[in-house]
């Protein structure tokens, strides 16, 4: 029998490669981790956290103006990117610190090294160290995909976005994404002239058309410049900023241009094609329904496998791939009816099939309800709100619901337990409302608004 220096090792020190790591270390395992950059991945350094903070940094301009509205003397001097950002990091370090000491507290061996492959069992570190374990785990995640255009360079990604020196006084926004759109509204609400391109004919695209429809209109009448159906050619650079040249036959001059066109698997350079493990045609890792590559030793999760790209599915996938090998309990993780949110400005949260989806597959009513929220109704704001439950005509079973509020995260969140335990729609009108809420819709739509 073969002597490993390890009997995992795992490449990658974000959410999901952490979690493997601990949780098989608690098991007895020897476990050692690599990352070349800093600990916690994507989702801490510079995605979903640091994003949130700047989501809710940007909605207290609307929370201030609301309290005038509602009798309170307020007063603003502007938002201090300055202020905020010292902050941000701060509590990125805090975070990233969090994660480290999760590694030393369980015994497993970390090192602040780039890793790549060199064998079904052998890891090789930058500093010419080979290392080997029974079984590898990759969890590199993504990184931005950036269009290559004439000037492209000029462009920041969302890995940039946290660093400005500067709050830009214009920028534009490349793409339809939830990255684009939750960016383009967080630069609006921060005082930003926001200006937004996609070349699809609506933003978030797989999404429920209705609730992705109102996203988009709201954040128009909140003042994002939104063209549909437009990209970009070519930038150049001027005193005055970045020109950008662009499909619809405009040429406009930005502080800063943001390119949110996707992400591709980080799976680069990790000698992947060396040990013979088969890859797609964007670089993702293929993998088994146990996260086992085509290598028997080397198994992959989370963004780097292109599989569901969310930091609690890659947590998932990583407790799964653990009870698979160091439990002898194997276990495929669950992709099916994921709680989203898409933490645009308003907010937007969904679970199962679309109206359109659910129409391709069976005949379905609609139920729906849109109206103006009671706490911004007052402070005279004309926001405007969607609950929605497309629900099977033979099953009754509400296959998909769609919220576009504030706090529709927090709201889909727990009716994600509904639907995931196969509600109908009877067991949703069976709850008595909580009266006034705006979630309350949910459990009051009795006649649908359509069928098909």
């Amino acid at each position: 029998m073969a002597n490993y220096d390890y009997d995992l090792f795992v490449i990658g020190g974000g959410s999901g490669g952490v979690r493997a790591a601990r949780v098989a270390a608690q098991t007895g395992a020897k476990v050692g981790l690599a990352e070349a950059d800093r600990y916690g991945g994507t989702c801490v350094i510079r995605g979903c956290v640091p994003k949130k903070l700047m989501v809710f940094a940007s909605e207290f301009r609307d929370t201030v103006e609301d309290a005038a509205q509602y009798g309170w003397r307020v007063t603003s001097d502007g938002f201090d990117w300055l202020v905020f950002k010292t902050k941000m990091h701060a509590e990125l370090d805090r975070l990233e610190g969090i994660y480290r000491n999760i590694l030393s507290n369980n015994d497993v061996e970390t090192f602040n090294s780039f890793a790549e492959l060199t064998g079904p069992n052998d890891v090789l570190l930058a500093d010419g160290r080979t290392l080997s374990a029974k079984t590898i785990l990759i969890a590199t995640g993504g990184r931005p995909a950036t269009p290559d255009i004439l000037g492209g360079g000029l462009a920041i990604s969302s890995n940039e976005i946290f660093h400005l020196e500067e709050m830009p006084k214009s920028i534009l926004v490349v793409g339809g994404g939830y990255i684009a759109s939750e960016f383009a509204g967080v630069f609006n609400g921060l005082g930003t002239k926001v200006t937004q391109y996609y070349r699809g004919a609506q933003i978030l695209r797989g999404f429920d058309d209705e609730s992705r429809g109102l996203v988009a209109d709201e954040m128009t009448r909140r003042g994002v410049d939104l063209h549909l159906g437009t990209n970009v050619l070519e930038m150049s650079e001027y005193a005055q900023g970045i020109r950008v040249m662009a499909t619809n036959g405009q040429e406009r001059t930005f502080d800063k241009v943001l390119f949110a066109t996707g992400r591709i698997p980080n799976s680069g350079n990790l000698g992947l094609e060396l040990v013979g493990i088969e890859t797609g045609r964007s670089g993702e890792i293929i993998v088994d329904q146990y996260s086992r590559t085509s290598l028997p030793s080397v198994y992959a999760i989370g963004d780097v496998t292109d599989r569901v790209n969310l930091t609690p599915v890659a947590i998932r996938e990583a407790m799964a791939f653990v009870e698979t090998v160091f439990n002898n309990n194997p276990i495929s993780p669950d992709h099916e009816l994921i709680p989203t949110a898409i933490f645009t400005q308003p907010e937007m949260g969904t679970i199962g099939l679309s109206e359109e989806h659910a129409r391709e597959q069976e005949p379905i009513e609609v139920y729906a309800s849109s109206f103006k929220p009671m706490q911004t109704a007052f402070a005279a704001r004309a926001d405007r709100v969607l609950m929605k439950l497309v629900v099977s005509q033979k099953t009754r079973r509400v296959l998909g619901c769609h919220i576009v509020s504030p706090a529709a995260g927090e709201m889909i969140q727990m009716v994600g337990i509904a639907i995931k335990m196969g509600a109908t729609k009877e067991d949703f009108d069976r709850v008595v409302a909580v009266h006034p809420t705006m979630a309350e819709e949910l459990v009051t739509m009795k006649t649908p608004v359509r069928a098909g």
